[in-house]
């Protein structure tokens, strides 16, 4: 069947537009008529793909990136807009009409266009995966199979605001410090590169040996003076080559579990990927997806290569019949307070409520202990800063003392 263009009213008067396929433009308008619709114009569509068709006769494209923050308030959106009792078609309209984001706005048309369709929400969702991914789509499904889609979508927005909450809190945490590092690499540049070579001509002058801080002072200047565009090649290449390292399995899999060793920065991580596991998990589980698929879709959120082949463990275990909390327990990665309150939950019945409120749990004491390592970061900084501000200043003015020495 041929494709063919539409703008029509929807029941509360608001123009609408998509792309609907029929034999003519009579069935077209009939098909349309169907869909709770009234239709103002029907033409054949001359671009074959649909999704641009949409999003063109609503003023958008599918081209760009949504950010995602904008996934986040449709979510949340959507969620209250189900709730309330509105069909999802107009829930789709309204959010629309609602979203500031031209690339949002051109996929809720296509999604919209889709539902419409006869395909099921989670169907049209999983088009988009940059957007919306597995986790995401399978939270939806598992909401439309049992009937409770806006519990189910609040659900989900509250785990997405709740990771972009850590996230956010993670680069602002951060901040402070790397401002200081920025100042520090600055300084110290500007220091070699500028102050210290029009003191060596001084130094030359003196006509007499200078001390030892002095003269590795100046030789660290002029290597980098003589050699800074090997420098900065090297620095490059090795960017890159830890970059296509990290890309390989084997590489990121050696950089996951050297994280998990380094002292203080390793037990954060473990509680990190803790927390993101069991909340993914509950989640999932809260949504009504069966306990294999949450875990196999758990897997992918938890951005670790040693907890992905632990959760891997824990999977195969459960299909052979043991508890969560026993393949957890043997996998000698996961928290023990993880594994003691999956052992809670599956006792009580009430393992996802477990698994979040265990994830709260966790995110506060990530939250305390980034603020210790980041107030000993800042005067650590600083420490560092100051002690080579003042080797500089001792091997610039030892020359100068000793000088004075001689004359006197």
């Amino acid at each position: 069947m041929p494709d063919f263009a539409y703008q029509a009213l929807d029941r509360s008067g608001a123009l609408v537009a998509g792309v609907i396929q029929a034999d003519n433009q009579e069935s077209g308008a009939e098909r349309v008529r169907a869909l709770g619709l009234f239709p103002t114009a029907v033409a054949p569509a001359r671009d074959q793909r649909r999704s641009e068709v949409a999003a063109a006769a609503n003023g958008a494209r599918l081209a760009g990136r949504v950010s995602r923050v904008d996934v986040v308030l449709f979510t949340r959106q959507l969620a209250d807009l189900v709730e309330a009792g509105l069909p999802l078609d107009r829930a789709l309209t309204v959010l629309q009409r609602q979203t500031d984001s031209a690339s949002l706005r051109a996929r809720v048309v296509k999604i919209q266009e889709e539902v419409r369709g006869g395909k099921s929400l989670s169907d049209a969702l999983a088009q988009f995966p940059r957007e919306f991914p597995d986790l995401f789509v399978n939270m939806v499904h598992a909401g439309e199979s049992t009937g409770q889609l806006g519990q189910v979508l609040e659900r989900l927005a509250s785990y997405l605001e709740r990771e972009m909450t850590r996230k956010a809190q993670l680069l602002s945490a951060l901040t402070y410090p790397s401002v200081l590092i920025l100042v520090a690499v600055s300084a110290i540049t500007f220091l070699l590169t500028f102050v210290i070579p029009r003191l060596s001509s001084v130094f030359e002058e003196l006509g007499r040996a200078l001390p030892l801080p002095t003269v590795i002072l100046l030789a660290v200047v002029g290597f980098i003076i003589n050699y800074w565009p090997f420098l900065i090649a090297g620095l490059v290449v090795g960017v890159l080559a830890v970059r296509q390292l990290l890309a390989t399995p084997a590489g990121r899999a050696v950089f996951d579990s050297w994280t998990m060793q380094v002292p203080l920065l390793g037990k954060l991580q473990r509680r990190i990927v803790s927390s993101r596991f069991v909340r993914s998990l509950g989640t999932m589980l809260s949504g009504g997806v069966p306990i294999l698929d949450s875990l196999e879709i758990s897997r992918d959120a938890v951005g670790n290569v040693s907890a992905v082949r632990a959760v891997d463990r824990v999977r195969e275990a459960i299909r052979q019949g043991e508890s969560l909390a026993d393949a957890m327990a043997a996998t000698d990665f996961f928290l023990p307070v993880a594994v003691h309150m999956a052992a809670v939950g599956e006792e009580t019945g009430r393992l996802p409520a477990m698994l979040i409120r265990t994830a709260d749990s966790l995110d506060f004491e990530i939250d305390s202990q980034i603020r210790r390592l980041v107030t000993l970061v800042e005067p650590l900084i600083v420490l560092l800063m100051g002690a080579f501000v003042g080797f500089v200043v001792l091997s610039i003015l030892l020359p100068v003392f000793e000088a004075n020495l001689a004359v006197s």
